[in-house]
């Protein structure tokens, strides 16, 4: 039978920009080492076996440009390593404490396998930096990777052009400094889209980019595809709309796969559960309790009681829903392929940290989901967006509508009384750096590592997760302490540059602790300034 259609699977990697040399520790630092050992390195591991079984296979992954900067921070990847070895001590313990307990010492001896499997890859293959294992598999053809926003700054909400401009240049040059190639497309922050942003998407050399179901639905004209293909915007650069059956049978935890009562509870953590004395030395330096990713029980159901762990039996149903998974998306191609006069794409974007971090049955589902549409079927292929272009050249121009994801889809997430107070100093600091940089082109030597460092600190300031966090109610005095930071430094050098003097010892401290994008260049900013065509904030 020939194929009928293609399956687009999208995993959007991100993490905000923490890196605090100042301390030895730090908690939020642990948003990076979970993510390494739950998600990439299991990712790395799923592509590897894939690739050794002979499966050929075609994924999308967006690696930003903040979560690549720490992966390939020397002092991050020795604390990840210290963390890590901390966890295989615990580990170790736990398969001697619970050696009378066979319902929960097989699953220590299972986190002690993982965690040893993390260090030899981690370490011994790729020494300390994994952006080499991604680099490698888009190399040989398995991973299309796109870049993204310089600091994941949500787009719509800046009404300066140059800041859009510098978001987009900074991702895509940081991309090119990693890969040694130029990126195909772009995940835009948030899926957040204003109308004309794409031109500057066209400047920087991108050919696609990514946007929530609603941005293409409610484009001008109607789009006569749906979001089962691509589009061109009049700029030329296309676009792909998310498919919401796909994405929901995975993002939703009470509709979706995630929350089957055999799969691992995220929320029973052995950080939380065990004696004080015992679990101190693994958890955070000051003695808050925390994750270790040493989980004993599965969901079980909506009751505080929880039943022990079984990883047979949550490997079962992963196959069962990776196959129902397959099923669907045939059923789904087989009926679009008879509407339309091309081969449709089912596009399914998930953030990649759901994978193994939140889901953690996640890679295991996708690996036998690529296996089993690779083996099993003959209706659907995996493809990527840059591959669907290639295929069809020749698409319907449209204007997708001003957009993005989140609660509502138009916004309202990233701009709400929790947040609305940091876009006016943030227009403000935008507005200086323009102005600043128009009377400062030939600068050099020290005012250009200031100017320079002005261009990090404003674009570390508009990271969208701090608003997110805002709005979300978690860790939200952190959130507000590195806009007031990013901005409180933005505003000290731009004083020092105003007079003509600078600081030296001050820059080099602050250079040092915010050392982002080694490469920038502060003249990035220096076009015309203006507000972007049709916003609506």
């Amino acid at each position: 039978m020939q194929k009928k259609g293609y399956l687009s699977i999208v995993l959007h990697a991100h993490l905000p920009f923490v890196r605090h040399p100042e301390y030895d520790e730090f908690l939020e630092e642990r948003w990076l080492y979970e993510a390494i050992t739950e998600t990439y390195i299991p990712l790395i591991e799923m592509f590897q076996n894939l690739v050794n079984e002979g499966v050929s296979f075609r994924i999308t992954m967006s690696i930003t440009p903040t979560l690549a900067s720490m992966l390939r921070d020397e002092l991050l990847q020795d604390r990840y390593l210290r963390h890590l070895d901390k966890l295989i001590e615990l580990a170790q313990k736990e398969v001697d404490r619970t050696r009378f307990m066979p319902e929960f010492n097989s699953l220590a001896k299972e986190y002690y396998g993982q965690f040893i499997r993390a260090k030899e890859v981690f370490l011994n293959k790729y020494q300390k930096n994994i952006l080499r294992a991604f680099k490698e598999f888009q190399d040989k053809g398995y991973l299309e990777i796109i870049t993204c926003g310089a600091t994941h700054g949500f787009l719509p909400l800046m009404k300066n052009r140059a800041s859009v401009r510098a978001q987009v240049r900074t991702g895509v040059e940081t991309y090119r400094e990693i890969f040694d190639r130029s990126p195909q497309g772009i995940w835009l922050p948030e899926c957040g889209y204003n109308p004309g942003d794409d031109l500057i998407l066209k400047e920087e050399g991108i050919r696609y980019f990514i946007l929530d179901t609603h941005g293409v639905l409610f484009a001008t004209p109607r789009p006569r595809y749906g979001v089962y293909s691509g589009y061109f915007c009049k700029s030329g650069v296309a676009c792909f709309g998310r498919d919401i059956e796909s994405s929901k049978s995975v993002w939703s935890a009470v509709q979706g796969y995630p929350g089957d009562h055999d799969y691992r509870e995220f929320y029973r953590d052995i950080g939380y559960d065990l004696d004080y004395d015992y679990i101190k030395p693994y958890i955070n330096s000051d003695g808050t309790r925390c994750n270790t990713g040493i989980k004993y029980y599965r969901i079980t159901g909506k009751t505080p009681h929880k039943q022990p762990y079984d990883f047979n039996k949550a490997r079962e149903k992963t196959a069962s829903h990776a196959g129902n998974f397959m099923f669907n998306r045939e059923k789904q191609i087989e009926f679009l392929s008879s509407k339309m006069d091309r081969e449709p794409m089912v596009l399914a974007p998930y953030d990649a940290e759901l994978f193994g971090h939140w889901w953690f049955e996640g890679p295991q589902f996708l690996e036998f989901l690529i296996k089993k549409i690779h083996f099993d079927q003959n209706t659907v292929t995996l493809i990527t967006p840059g591959d669907y272009l290639k295929r069809y050249p020749k698409n319907q121009v449209i204007t997708p509508s001003f957009s993005s994801w989140g609660w509502k889809g138009y916004s309202e997430f990233w701009l709400n009384g929790a947040n609305d107070w940091v876009y006016r100093h943030l227009h403000k600091a935008a507005d200086r750096m323009v102005d600043i940089v128009a009377g400062n082109q030939n600068a050099y030597g020290v005012m250009e590592r200031a100017l320079n460092q002005m261009a990090r600190e404003l674009l570390l300031a508009q990271s969208s997760d701090w608003a997110f966090i805002m709005k979300t109610g978690t860790h939200v005095d952190y959130a507000e302490k590195r806009i007031t930071e990013h901005l409180s430094r933005f505003s000290r050098l731009w004083q020092q540059v105003t007079q003509g003097h600078i600081d030296e010892k001050y820059l080099e401290f602050v250079e040092q602790k915010d050392n982002i994008f080694p490469n920038i260049n502060f003249r990035m900013y220096s076009e015309k300034k203006e507000v972007i065509a049709n916003e609506k904030i």
